[in-house]
């Protein structure tokens, strides 16, 4: 682990702001330099409060509803708990009981409504915290913490007790913490540590343990935020106040369901301005940990394909297990920004470098080759025989002597590598302690990070205990496939956050021409005809073949004729879903009687099937191209998403797509098209030409501003096939399936 740090409850390198008396540290108002809301086109807003939570952390006063002293009793434990952080941090603390009149010598109050003075936290230590809130309000505390259960968690009873429980805390203006939390809060943090710190946020205050735990490690937390059901105060809050905090290096957090995905973005979007790197794990990957987490914390989990593309959108490192949350976090708040992007294995056994640059190269991390210089270099102190292209095999004999450091300072001095990683499988003293030095020294000598893997089962060698984690500058780690994982995350957030645009600085927040059209063609509560869906395309600039809506055999004569032969024909109607399945498309009719026949069997299967149709449409025959889906649906989180992905009769079957949630630049709806495995279909295979890619990637922008527009009255849409044509011939919706809200 990266070395010691400084850490009490909330802040301990400056001095936490106190606000004023009588100011409500609750969200900010949205608004801009002139005083207008700062909202997108949909009136949602485009940035997230920072709540003042400094005198939830660090309060003044503090009191202590349901206070004890009596022996046995669960509340006597707490309340010794509560005195004992509120002497640390400074805050004086009232007992609030109402047959008492003092425990553990305080003076204490019968009430609220008795408290001397307002306070900034009152913890509430009762079984039903809904009376003693609604007694306060903003002029007797600015915060509350709720340690009750019995809420959202057991059903849709304990989620009406919990929204009186919200409508309490606003109408009082008090800030819930909780209900269903616990003390975590209100832990005994280090403050013998010093560095950056990691500020935590847990929905399951047992699965925050062991990141506080990292502290045995010399490494340092700021913050413990044990949300509970979130009833008020959410994970996005903390994010947002997290991300502003001068002491905190990185934000690790354990969720099981999002509260509000747009405050969850906001937040995230918060922290990315700041560079302040977010590492999660979220669970609900399957269909039966969505359901636990529903069942523990009672909010909804979402779709987690949008969720992890969200998180991914916005920088938002995820995680799947709890030690790769304790790892990737420390790295992250430790290690400075990467001066190379290139990695350097370096062993004492080929296949343990070999093993090593496998798992790294498999992550995406770059292992560049040395140049021949720097392997002549290296040869001067590892035989001519081992491999020194990178991996690096120096045979285990050089480290036991003065070659080891050598060797260390050549790779460290490499300008292609940012990252030296040393996996040392097992100990063998003394070679392995003399190791461990070398790098431990090399790290606090350079600006690049060194990272050592300690394999040995056991954790009690010297080597490990003394040498590694109490060096302030090597990120140590116990198993390969952690350290990966983590450099791959120290990699991608500053790439991630040297290039970062926020999508909200140039989101819409006025209606397009094109949407006061769209909403014309609405129908509420309806699926729109093929016709009436390709008119919304044409609305929002969006290329369709030529085509004709008729409505006889005769016209459709005609029509073809105007079009131009050879076309197609098409049934259209407000309930035709798969047209193709049914027979009720026609391809490829090179002729005025095949086209009048045709009309007739279109009709005379809509006629069978009970379809009602708008009509027939005659279309121009497009060339051929890469066949393409997108579309809008709807997320309960997040609001409308935008996918793309390829298209055609199998796209359900191939299920190659992305998903990205709006707003989004021109370069994430790129980086979408790059993370398709048919990606290459674009590029040109088998002789084909490259497709237009940059007329896909304005058909995803515009379908973004259809989400964003018509979000309220636009539930789905569907464009499958899009034809992306050869390059610089565009790409054209040959159909497509709208549904209205």
């Amino acid at each position: 682990m990266l070395g010691s740090t400084h850490g009490t409850l909330t802040t301990t390198s400056r001095p936490a702001r106190v606000v004023a008396c009588g100011e409500r540290p609750g969200p900010a108002v949205h608004g801009t330099a002139d005083g207008t809301e700062d909202t997108d086109v949909s009136g949602r807003p485009l940035r997230s409060d920072i709540p003042g939570l400094d005198r939830l952390f660090r309060p003044e006063t503090v009191a202590v509803v349901g206070a004890s002293d009596a022996e046995g009793r669960p509340n006597t434990g707490i309340t010794r708990q509560l005195i004992a952080w509120s002497e640390r941090v400074g805050a004086r603390l009232h007992p609030v009981h109402p047959t008492r009149t003092s425990v553990f010598g305080l003076p204490c109050h019968p009430s609220v409504r008795d408290l001397p003075e307002r306070v900034d936290l009152a913890v509430l230590l009762v079984g039903d915290p809904l009376p003693v809130l609604e007694e306060l309000d903003g002029s007797k505390a600015a915060f509350a913490v709720a340690f009750a259960a019995g809420f959202a968690e057991t059903g849709p009873a304990g989620a009406a007790a919990q929204a009186a429980l919200a409508d309490a805390a606003r109408r009082s203006g008090v800030r819930l913490l909780g209900p269903n939390t616990n003390l975590n809060a209100f832990e005994h943090f280090r403050d013998d540590l010093d560095g950056p710190a990691i500020a935590l946020i847990t929905q399951s205050g047992h699965q925050g343990r062991p990141v506080f735990a990292l502290q045995e490690l010399g490494i340092r937390l700021s913050h413990w935020a044990p949300t509970g059901n979130e009833a008020d105060l959410e994970c996005a809050d903390f994010i947002s106040y997290f991300a502003t905090r001068p002491e905190v290096g990185a934000i690790a957090a354990y969720v099981e369901g999002l509260k509000d995905g747009r405050a969850f973005l906001l937040a995230a979007d918060r922290a990315a301005r700041h560079k302040v790197p977010v590492v999660a794990v979220k669970v609900g990957r399957t269909e039966a940990g969505a359901r636990t987490a529903a069942s523990h914390t009672g909010k909804l989990t979402g779709a987690d394909d949008v969720v992890d593309a969200a998180m991914r959108q916005f920088g938002v490192i995820r995680v799947d297990s709890l030690d790769e949350l304790q790892d990737t976090a420390a790295l992250l708040a430790r290690a400075r920004p990467p001066r190379a992007h290139g990695v350097a294995v370096y062993s004492i056994s080929g296949g343990t470098g070999a093993h090593f640059a496998d798992l790294a190269t498999a992550a995406g991390l770059a292992l560049p080759a040395l140049s021949a210089a720097k392997q002549a270099e290296l040869h001067q102190w590892i035989p001519e025989y081992l491999n020194v292209a990178n991996p690096v095999d120096c045979g285990g004999h050089p480290v036991g002597d003065h070659r080891g450091r050598k060797i260390i300072d050549a790779l460290l001095n490499d300008p292609s590598i940012g990252v030296l990683i040393c996996p040392v499988p097992g100990p063998f003293p003394p070679m392995s302690d003399k190791l461990v030095r070398d790098l431990a020294d090399a790290a606090e000598q350079t600006d690049k990070l060194v990272c050592v893997v300690w394999g040995s089962p056991v954790g009690t060698e010297d080597a490990y205990r003394t040498t590694l984690l109490g060096s302030s500058r090597v990120a140590t780690f116990r198993t390969f496939s952690n350290c990966v994982t983590a450099v791959r995350a120290y990699f991608g957030h500053h790439r991630f956050t040297a290039a970062y645009r926020s999508p909200f600085d140039t989101a819409p927040r006025t209606p397009s021409p094109s949407a006061r059209k769209a909403q014309e063609l609405m129908r509420p509560g309806e699926q729109l005809s093929e016709h009436a869906a390709k008119q919304l395309l044409r609305a929002y600039g969006i290329r369709v073949p030529r085509e004709q809506l008729v409505t006889s055999a005769a016209a459709a004569v005609r029509a073809a004729g105007l079009v131009g032969y050879p076309v197609v024909m098409k049934a259209s109607g407000p309930q035709l879903a798969h047209k193709t399945e049914l027979g009720l498309v026609k391809i490829g009719l090179t002729s005025a009687s095949q086209v009048r026949d045709a009309y007739r069997e279109l009709t005379d299967i809509a006629r069978y099937e009970g379809l009602p149709l708008d009509g027939v449409l005659v279309c121009q025959l497009v060339g051929r191209g890469v066949e393409m889906v997108v579309g809008i649906s709807p997320d309960s989180l997040f609001g409308p998403t935008v996918t793309v992905g390829l298209g055609g009769a199998l796209v359900e079957v191939l299920h190659d797509t992305a998903v990205a949630v709006p707003p989004f630049g021109e370069d994430h709806a790129r980086a979408m098209l790059e993370g398709l495995r048919g990606r290459a279909l674009l590029d040109g295979v088998r002789g084909a030409p490259p497709a237009d890619v940059d007329a896909l990637v304005e058909t995803v922008l515009r379908v973004q501003r259809m989400s964003l527009e018509l979000g309220g009255a636009l539930a789905e849409l569907d464009i499958n096939p899009l034809v992306v044509l050869e390059r610089g011939q565009g790409a054209v919706a040959l159909d497509a399936l709208a549904f209205c809200h």
